[in-house]
C-alpha cells in the first residue's frame, strides 16, 4: 500500500517537472549559463497561452481541426455561416419531427414548384423579354429497363415458387425453418 502510494507520487513529480520545463522553456540539455543569462524573460503572455493549451498542443483548435470552412462554421467564427446551419437544421428538424412532414412529399412539392415556375417562365418569357427556358430533351433507352424488369420477374417468381412449396408441404426442411 505504502509503495503504491509513493509511486503514485513519484509519478506526480515526475509529470509536474516535465510541465514546469515546458512552461519555463528549460531543457535538461540547455547550453551554458552566460546563454540564459541573456535571454529575455517569457511574457506572462505566452506562459499563460501555453499553460492553458488544452493538452499542451501548440496550435489553437481552429488550426488542428483543419482551419478551413467546416471548422469555422462549427466553432461559429463565420456568425452568419454558422446561424444559416443552424436556422436550417432548425428548420428541417421542426418541419420533419414537429409537424411530421414526409419526405416524399417534400420531394413532390418541390418538384410541382420547380415545374409550375418553369412554366410560368417559358410563357412569361415575351413579356420579361427574357429567352425562354432551354430544356434538353431526354431520351432513356429502353433496353435496361426491359432487362431490369426481366430480372426482378425472374427473381420474384422463384420467391413465390418457394412459398407455394413450403406453404403446400413439399419441402419439410424449409417449412420447418420457416416456423
Amino acid at each position: 500500500m505504502a509503495e503504491e502510494s509513493e509511486s503514485k507520487q513519484s509519478a506526480v513529480e515526475s509529470m509536474m517537472e516535465k510541465i514546469s520545463q515546458k512552461i519555463h522553456g528549460h531543457d535538461s540539455s540547455s547550453s551554458s549559463d552566460s546563454d540564459s543569462d541573456h535571454e529575455k524573460p517569457a511574457s506572462p503572455s505566452s506562459v499563460k497561452a501555453k499553460i492553458y493549451r488544452l493538452f499542451g498542443r501548440e496550435r489553437p483548435v481552429h488550426h488542428v481541426l483543419g482551419g478551413g470552412k467546416p471548422a469555422d462554421v462549427f466553432l461559429w467564427r463565420n456568425k452568419k455561416i454558422s446561424a444559416g446551419v443552424l436556422g436550417g437544421a432548425t428548420a428541417i428538424w421542426v418541419l420533419f419531427e414537429l409537424i411530421e412532414y414526409h419526405l416524399l412529399a417534400l420531394i413532390c412539392h418541390i418538384s410541382i414548384l420547380c415545374l409550375a415556375l418553369l412554366f410560368l417562365w417559358s410563357n412569361a418569357h415575351t413579356f420579361i423579354h427574357k429567352s425562354p427556358p432551354r430544356i434538353p430533351e431526354i431520351h432513356l433507352p429502353e433496353e435496361p429497363f426491359l432487362q431490369v424488369a426481366s430480372a426482378l420477374a425472374i427473381e420474384l417468381n422463384q420467391g413465390l415458387k418457394l412459398l407455394r412449396d413450403i406453404a403446400s408441404g413439399r419441402n419439410l426442411k424449409e417449412f420447418l425453418m420457416v416456423l
